[in-house]
């Protein structure tokens, strides 16, 4: 084999290995999570999680799901700007953040752990 050759191929080899590497990456990243199926059941209770970008306990709720975090019942309250309370969490009278309202019309305000979650819901944590 010429040298050419050897250098087409091993560039081919890379090329294809890099591709391969970017769509797993890629397909990984979009996974739903181990949470998922626990998100969408709060969903399906009826349970709805009020919150604000600005917020970091908002931002710790969230970092308890991990990459399912993204299918929670997640209303957002702050005004793009971050100066005002949106009408819906207004209209629900929502006074701190994270807020959770259950389908019983139970509130509960701060971060609430994912075992109470599952408690108040009857959802199924994964193993």
């Amino acid at each position: 084999m010429r040298k050419d050759d050897k250098k087409k191929l091993i560039w081919g080899i890379i090329v294809v290995a890099a591709i391969v590497g970017i769509y797993f990456a890629i397909m990984e990243s979009s996974a739903p999570g181990k949470l998922y199926a626990f998100a969408e059941c709060l969903k399906d209770k009826d349970a709805v999680f009020y919150g604000a970008f600005w917020c970091p306990h908002c931002q710790n709720q969230k970092a308890l799901f991990g990459k399912s975090a993204k299918f929670l019942p997640y209303v957002e309250c702050s005004s793009p700007d971050g100066r005002s309370q949106l009408k819906i969490c207004q209209d629900k009278k929502i006074d701190g953040y994270p807020t959770w309202i259950f389908a019983d019309g139970e509130r509960k305000s701060g971060e609430i752990a994912l075992e109470e979650l599952a408690e108040k819901t009857g959802c199924r944590l994964p193993q």
